[in-house]
């Protein structure tokens, strides 16, 4: 690829609301001739939903397509000092051993793609003095604007922990990942802000910020005139709330029931996690691994001839032209069992992953028994 090609592909990863913050550095990141690195970092914290697995999948394998290698970080210390698992590191631990065996089987290009654990990370020379430096030249004002990195708001009745926390990832991109290019959701945006700004006030760089857009949950989000952060979190897939995510390991039938019951009014786009899904995830799962020849047939929405057959859909755009209309053009219903069938065959290799491999199968037994905790 040209280096053009390498940032329109980076720059796809933000396309849908997402953000790039230095864009116009990435060309001479590119053409540095420097071994190149990026990461994602995850709290262990239960079953793993797929924004999760698969986007998290997709956006890895971009990033690799244009020469980086992906580190992924196993954040335990930092799921124990949110309290996760209820603090149990053990766990946390558990749960982490069970994210890898997804990211596994879901399609990630594992030959580029790095694992690492905080709580092993933790240990390198000069990170603590790293995370002092970062602590001591940031405002406590600025620490607690970037709370909604933990799911938490400055509303919530924050821990010591909580303000460590932003502390330790930002050193964590200059002593642990050394990465040009830090690649989070855009719930961790404000955190990579703090560290562009402390990199520069630190004698370190400033690492380009490309954040993706977050996945909705399959409910009906919070009003537009709500908090701007808790509307996020709202609209956000969670975990904690399992009948609005669809989880990787999820059977065929659970993943039927709850899109049959998502949020999907008719005719409307604004908010529709139907069409959020069908975006983010279907016309975007030819970059996992196997999965090249993905929609070389189309998008399909198989119909009954009397209600006027199948349809066949070769963009995302065309499926939004048609929904709108309203009516019979594409009902909810329809646009549903498709994005089911798809969805289900993209978590099909993991669930099959966990229902053949002896040691898989024991973690996910032991992850489904721990309560989750906010």
């Amino acid at each position: 690829m040209t280096t053009q090609e390498k940032i329109d592909l980076i720059k796809s990863i933000a396309q849908y609301g997402g953000e790039i913050v230095g864009e116009d550095e990435l060309a001479a990141i590119l053409e540095s001739g420097e071994p190149l690195y990026t990461y994602d970092g995850f709290e262990p914290s239960g079953q793993m939903h797929i924004a999760q697995g698969i986007i998290r999948a997709i956006n890895t394998n971009k990033l690799i397509k244009t020469g980086f290698t992906f580190r992924m970080y196993i954040a335990d210390w930092f799921a124990y000092l949110n309290n996760k698992m209820s603090g149990d590191m053990d766990k946390i631990h558990t749960v982490g051993e069970y994210f890898i065996e997804i990211w596994k089987a879901a399609g990630m290009n594992l030959d580029k793609t790095e694992f690492m654990w905080a709580s092993e990370k933790v240990k390198t020379e000069g990170y603590w003095e790293t995370v002092m430096k970062v602590a001591k030249n940031t405002t406590l004002n600025r620490i607690l604007r970037t709370t909604e990195i933990m799911g938490r708001s400055e509303k919530d009745n924050l821990s010591a922990a909580n303000v460590i926390y932003p502390c330790m990832q930002t050193a964590d991109i200059f002593k642990v990942m050394k990465c040009q290019v830090t690649q989070l959701g855009m719930d961790q945006r404000k955190v990579n802000m703090l560290a562009r700004q402390a990199g520069e006030e630190l004698g370190f760089w400033k690492p380009v910020v490309v954040s993706h857009g977050m996945l909705q949950g399959l409910g009906k989000p919070a009003a537009k005139d709500a908090d701007p952060i808790e509307r996020a979190i709202s609209m956000k897939m969670s975990k904690s709330k399992p009948e609005s995510a669809i989880f990787m390991t999820d059977s065929t039938e659970e993943i039927k029931e709850k899109i049959a019951k998502a949020y999907c009014p008719e005719g409307e786009i604004e908010d529709n996690p139907i069409l959020d899904y069908t975006k983010q995830i279907i016309f975007e799962a030819q970059h996992l691994e196997g999965r090249e020849d993905w929609l070389k047939d189309g998008f399909v929405v198989e119909r009954p001839e009397k209600f006027g057959g199948n349809l066949t859909f070769n963009s995302y755009e065309e499926i939004v032209d048609t929904y709108k209309k309203g009516g019979d053009s594409l009902h909810p219903m329809d646009l549903k069992n498709a994005v089911a069938g798809y969805i289900n065959e993209l978590v099909r290799p993991v669930r099959e992953h966990f229902e053949n491999d002896a040691q898989a199968k024991a973690l996910l037994q032991e992850v489904r028994s721990f309560q989750v905790t906010r």
